[in-house]
């Protein structure tokens, strides 16, 4: 348990009320009880607040005075301190280091270094002080790990791919398998192109479970650093990623995409291939990016749900769209016509 005022010492932030009172976890406004600490990060839930059993609350500049019966830490961010808070009260494990007897290396093994039961290390990789390599891990000869990564069960880093410093990697992700390429026989046949380029994973880079990116046909696939990829995403091969993009789960992204800076992609979005996206770009969810986006700002290309006859009625209009722009034509032609006359 932590004291409000040790908090505020720690993180910053506005102390209101009595800094003497203790907190054990933060919590949502509805969930939290005694002990906790709640957050209010969107004022449209500010009626909430006032029946939240939280001990203390983290809220914003402009909601500083909406509750007056208990102290609170009063932050330019609200959402943001809460992360920092969660940090604190949630420590990552501590590493144990050493090398389980069911575990097969083949690499020299920094001292600090924890490699769990049935992992695989090749030959030829370069390991970086405090790295975890979780249970059945498979990290290829000649890869590199930096400093402070940790993979959790299951992760593959293929052959020569470089992971940077202070990565999570989630279990059954797959770094560095062969992209999609292939030439075309005048038979039909599929010749298949060997895939011989890298992926780079930049600094405090996370990678969801089940993640996979694929290596390079040539030139390198690249993630830049403080790139958080959730669960479920494919990247192919030689796609280019920016700093501090963040991409949502079951995401699509074809072979040889460059992606800018900071960018927030949302879930089930796709991109083609060969296309070109700026910095500070968001792409809404179930967005079907098939051109380059060169200025930065919000992108949606999808439909709201809607009950399935009003679907059925308005598919039905768009499949007369043609008909009814070549009425219109003829009609702006009349009357064009009798204006001349």
């Amino acid at each position: 348990m932590m004291r409000l005022d040790e908090l505020v010492a720690h993180l910053g932030g506005e102390l209101v009320g009595d800094g003497s009172i203790a907190v054990r976890r933060v919590a949502t406004l509805d969930q939290a009880g005694d002990g906790d600490l709640a957050f209010l990060a969107n004022p449209k839930y500010l009626a909430r607040l006032s029946a939240s059993q939280a001990s203390a609350v983290i809220v914003g500049r402009d909601t500083r005075d909406a509750l007056a019966d208990r102290p609170r830490i009063v932050a330019d961010d609200p959402y943001l301190y809460f992360a920092r808070v969660a940090r604190l009260f949630s420590p990552p494990r501590t590493l144990i280091p050493g090398i389980h007897p069911l575990a097969a290396v083949s690499s020299p093994v920094p001292p600090s270094v924890l490699i769990e039961a049935g992992a695989v290390v090749e030959e030829g990789v370069v390991l970086g002080d405090d790295v975890l390599i979780g249970a059945g891990c498979f990290v290829g000869r000649g890869a590199r790990i930096g400093s402070g990564t940790r993979l959790a069960p299951r992760v593959t880093i293929h052959s020569d791919c470089v992971i940077g410093a202070e990565c999570i990697v989630h279990a059954g992700a797959v770094i560095g398998s062969d992209g999609f390429g292939f030439a075309r026989e005048r038979s039909g046949a599929w010749v298949k192109i060997p895939q011989v380029g890298r992926v780079v994973v930049g600094d405090d880079v996370e990678i969801g479970a089940n993640t996979t990116i694929d290596r390079g046909a040539l030139d390198d696939t690249v993630i830049g650093n403080g790139v958080k990829l959730d669960n479920q995403i494919q990247i192919g091969h030689n796609v280019r990623i920016g700093d501090h993009t963040a991409i949502a789960g079951c995401v699509g992204i074809a072979g040889s995409t460059q992606i800018g800076e900071r960018c927030m992609i949302g879930g089930q979005a796709g991109i083609i291939g060969h296309l070109t996206i700026a910095d500070d770009v968001v792409i809404s969810a179930g967005t079907l990016v098939t051109k380059s986006i060169r200025k930065r700002g919000v992108y949606t290309a999808n439909l709201p749900v809607q009950g399935h006859a009003d679907w059925v009625k308005n598919f039905a209009h768009l499949r007369h769209l043609d008909a009814l722009v070549d009425r219109i034509r003829a009609l702006e032609q009349c009357l064009d016509e009798r204006d001349s006359s």
